[in-house]
């Protein structure tokens, strides 16, 4: 489908509303295609938001959807890159495994579809996401490495460049350490000795070497995705020879990748718009 299925909100620094473009019948399977007013290139930022998999706070304060990434996209925008914002099914929500791996798979290759009518080029991709957004875009890097018939293989997109805000990278780690409250075993069903083929199928530590470059950015303060997931990938993806790089912020947080007047933010920022050959504003 390459017809815009609706409208989403009008972000800051854009030309005006977003494009959704669905990929399924589910709420959240679904994309919006932000251009910005004054556009420097014609690759695009895809954002992937994090939450731990899940579908808002346990308190029902939250939502944790692809709103979480308005502000950043919004900084995007103001720099002249269009923004693929994505949005997928969370575990309790239609979501767990294979769904939520699958629908990431999905909105990611639908961009092919949708970039060349807005005058994009989908080959020059970088995939940006925060904490569970960041295993999901680590593991878009990996998805041809992928065999047959195992979620998410045989991509129609494979990203330039990954920026993985303090994702969740070692899954098998992640489930040790209880992070999220046991959030990697509600994704996958199990912890890594009930279904470790699972674990070798959606954890990026194991899916390496992708070939694509990875810069993993996270504080020195997080307390929700400690930085050792970074140090755990960084590791062995060196080992296995690709090319990642490890940026450790003072002072910052989880949240603080949300925020676009963080250090954090800065440093993907400049990231993506290094790699799709935009210079910074002066």
């Amino acid at each position: 489908m390459t017809s815009a299925d609706g409208t989403g909100p009008a972000l800051a620094g854009g030309a005006g509303p977003a494009s959704e473009h669905r990929y399924g019948s589910a709420p959240r399977q679904v994309a919006e295609l932000h251009l910005p007013a004054a556009r420097r290139t014609d690759g695009v930022a895809v954002l992937v938001h994090g939450g731990f998999w899940r579908p808002g706070a346990a308190d029902g304060s939250l939502a944790y959807d692809r709103r979480l990434e308005d502000h950043v996209a919004a900084d995007l925008l103001g720099h002249g890159v269009p923004v693929w914002l994505v949005d997928y099914r969370a575990v309790g929500d239609g979501g767990g495994w294979p769904a939520t791996p699958e629908d990431a798979a999905a909105a990611l290759d639908l961009l092919t579809e949708v970039a060349p009518g807005a005058g994009l080029d989908a080959s020059r991709a970088v995939v940006v996401g925060h904490s569970a957004g960041g295993h999901l875009a680590a593991w878009a890097a990996s998805r041809h490495l992928l065999p047959a018939g195992a979620p998410g293989a045989g991509p129609r997109l494979r990203p330039i460049a990954v920026v993985s805000q303090a994702g969740v990278l070692d899954l098998v780690a992640a489930a040790e350490a209880d992070l999220g409250r046991g959030a990697a075993a509600e994704l996958l069903g199990g912890g890594p000795a009930v279904v470790p083929d699972r674990y070798a199928l959606a954890s990026p530590a194991a899916l390496v070497p992708t070939g694509v470059p990875v810069l993993c950015v996270t504080g020195d303060q997080d307390d929700v995705v400690p930085p050792d997931q970074a140090e755990r990938y960084d590791a062995a993806a060196r080992a296995a020879g690709d090319d990642v790089r490890v940026e450790l912020v003072p002072g910052e947080d989880h949240s603080a990748h949300l925020d676009p007047r963080s250090r954090c933010w800065a440093v993907a920022r400049d990231e993506v718009l290094r790699r799709l050959a935009v210079a910074p504003a002066t």
